[in-house]
């Protein structure tokens, strides 16, 4: 197919709509929301990019993505070369395809943004991405990489530990991935629905890693089963992506009640376990009419709308700015209000309301203002004097956010740590222990798959010079 339309003509094709699955419908299951493009849509809105010299959009990626190069591929329907340059720069592309946050990083950057649309970047990299695991023996093959004699433990299976394995395995280093869990995949698998991304999809990926020789040990908890003194003795090289897996705690009365979740205990249950999904699941979860989700990201849209498809008639965000200020994706905002979960702006929680027998039984709130912008950019919410009312809850779910878990770090007192617990390493990942580096979360704190994808990505590089001396 000819990719040699004229500037005028690209510009004069519209950007693509994402097909969904119908609100009504998706609110009561855990199908995939996004149904994905046809490859008629896809090949039309690759053809809308105009190939400008500036390659702004592959500034704004956190892994570096050939950007341009993929999507004229796919522009002139040359699947295998679009994938061959997809997988060369993302080892997880159709996770990021779903849930990266495209709007504020690739897509915000795309020049045909500033007088319009920006190309559906997220959506192209998911087709191809799908494209290439539905269609195995048509990629472009390349040769197996020789072997250095050096090996590398990597901890967490997460997006960052993920993506360091396949950097490192391409360089013929010998990886083995470290999980805490039963099952791989990290946040991707616990802490994400499955109405955003499918099991299958993480399966699929790991797979890809396997394939390349990297070896995954699961339910090996470093901190208890193994130490980072351990496996520093016993492999050349290691790094930390264990994530940020500790609740922020709200501080307020009532948060010990039964009937409240940290959120990724609750995404856990249900995710990971399948709570609630089926009816031979030996993993509890409490199901009531009114649930109350306290946060404004992501994680906070993704709990309330799991309780929404589990049941609640009344599925609430609570947050105490408005939405102008939410971090929450622009999509997931939007898909969240179509499948009924009703937002609360500028409103905070102060306490949590018990029945006689200690149950949840409301939210108590005080109604916010905001004020002057604080050190994040965002107006500071202030409390209104005597707007205080309680809201019906059957279930309070905290999501405010996650912070450090010390069970890793409290076995390696040679890690220099941040005030919040997390690990400091240099502009390169490397720890205060030679040959120890560290990404994601348990660096940064709570962030996007994208960026912890960057940090694994940045660390494998730094890794890899480090081995060959």
């Amino acid at each position: 197919m000819s990719n040699d339309l004229s500037p005028k003509e690209r510009m004069a094709i519209e950007r693509v709509h994402m097909p969904e699955l119908p609100a009504d419908e998706r609110s009561k299951n855990f199908e995939e929301v996004n149904q994905g493009l046809s490859p008629d849509q896809a090949v039309a809105e690759a053809q809308r990019c105009l190939q400008c010299k500036s390659r702004n959009c592959v500034a704004g990626c956190p892994v570096g993505v050939s950007i341009p190069e993929f999507i004229d591929a796919l522009a002139s329907d040359d699947m295998p070369r679009a994938a061959q340059v997809l997988r060369g720069d993302n080892a997880l592309p159709a996770v990021c395809g779903r849930v990266c946050p495209q709007e504020t990083q690739c897509e915000a950057l795309c020049v045909r943004g500033k007088k319009g649309d920006a190309v559906a970047i997220g959506y192209l990299e998911r087709y191809v991405a799908d494209w290439a695991m539905q269609h195995p023996d048509e990629l472009i093959t390349e040769d197996a990489p020789k072997p250095t004699g050096k090996s590398v433990a990597v901890v967490g299976c997460g997006p960052a530990g993920l993506t360091a394995a396949g950097e490192l395995a391409r360089q013929g280093h010998k990886v083995t991935i470290f999980e805490a869990l039963h099952d791989t995949g990290g946040v991707l698998r616990y802490g994400i629905p499955e109405f955003r991304l499918p099991k299958e999809i993480i399966d699929r990926e790991v797979a890809v890693l396997s394939r390349m020789g990297v070896a995954i040990e699961c339910n090996v908890i470093i901190g208890k089963t193994l130490t980072i003194p351990q496996l520093r003795s016993e492999f050349d090289a290691v790094f930390i992506a264990n994530g940020a897996g500790l609740p922020t705690m709200l501080n307020i009365m009532g948060e010990n009640l039964k009937g409240v979740y940290a959120a990724n205990e609750f995404l856990t249950r249900v995710n990971l376990m399948e709570a609630g999904r089926r009816a031979d699941s030996s993993t509890p979860i409490l199901q009531r009419d009114e649930v109350a989700v306290i946060g404004g990201g992501n994680t906070a849209m993704d709990c309330v709308r799991t309780a929404r498809r589990l049941g609640a008639k009344r599925a609430m965000i609570v947050y105490r700015r408005s939405e102008t200020e939410m971090p929450a994706r622009v999509e997931e905002i939007k898909h969240a209000k179509e499948e009924g979960v009703e937002f609360i702006m500028l409103t905070a929680p102060v306490a949590i309301v018990a029945t006689e027998d200690g149950w949840v039984s409301a939210l108590r709130c005080q109604k916010m203002e905001l004020g002057p912008a604080d050190d994040s950019g965002r107006r500071r919410p202030q409390a209104i004097e005597g707007s205080e009312f309680d809201l019906p809850a059957g279930i309070v779910i905290n999501a405010v956010g996650t912070s450090a878990n010390p069970l890793l770090t409290a076995t390696a007192p040679d890690l220099t740590l941040n005030k919040w617990g997390n690990i400091v390493t240099n502009d390169e990942g490397e720890t205060s222990i030679p040959g120890v580096f560290a990404g994601g979360d348990i660096v940064r704190g709570g962030a996007t798959v994208i960026l912890a994808m960057g940090d694994g990505k940045r660390a494998a590089a730094a890794i890899d010079k480090y081995l060959k001396g």
